[in-house]
């Protein structure tokens, strides 16, 4: 006695509707992802720009000759002013530059960085006005 198998061929109508309710009901979930995902892009392009824009102004800073520097650090009188290499205030997106000497040795023991200062050591920060982005660097003649 042989038992006949019965093959099935293909889908029946109702595996077709439960597989369609539930891409259906899968598919939201799905786009609000795709949504927050894409308003994610915006935000890190902003800041990958603002981060460009915080290397530029430093590699700028560290083009410039000492004495320049210098000048500039002195002129500004202290490490929370800006400087004159800082862009005009009003403007978008505003790179601020701020220079000072820096007390590399702590000669006088106070182990503040901006008193006691040495002749031979700049301290220079270039930061995005009103955001996290910037950077510190020291130099030296």
């Amino acid at each position: 006695m042989m038992q006949l198998r019965r093959r099935q061929s293909g889908l029946s109508y109702l595996e077709v509707v439960i597989a369609t309710g539930i891409l259906a009901i899968s598919l939201v979930p799905m786009l609000e992802g795709l949504q927050t995902a894409l308003l994610g892009t915006d935000v890190t392009g902003a800041s990958a720009l603002a981060e460009q824009r915080v290397v530029a102004g430093m590699e700028e800073m560290l083009a410039e000759s000492f004495a320049a520097l210098d000048a500039a650090a002195l002129a500004a009188g202290s490490q929370t002013t800006p400087s004159s290499y800082s862009e005009a205030p009003g403007t978008p997106d505003r790179r601020i530059v701020y220079l000072s000497r820096y007390d590399g040795d702590n000669a006088d023991g106070d182990n503040q960085p901006f008193t006691g200062v040495d002749a031979g050591l700049i301290w220079i920060r270039v930061e995005i006005e009103g955001t996290v982005h910037g950077l510190e660097a020291l130099t030296a003649p």
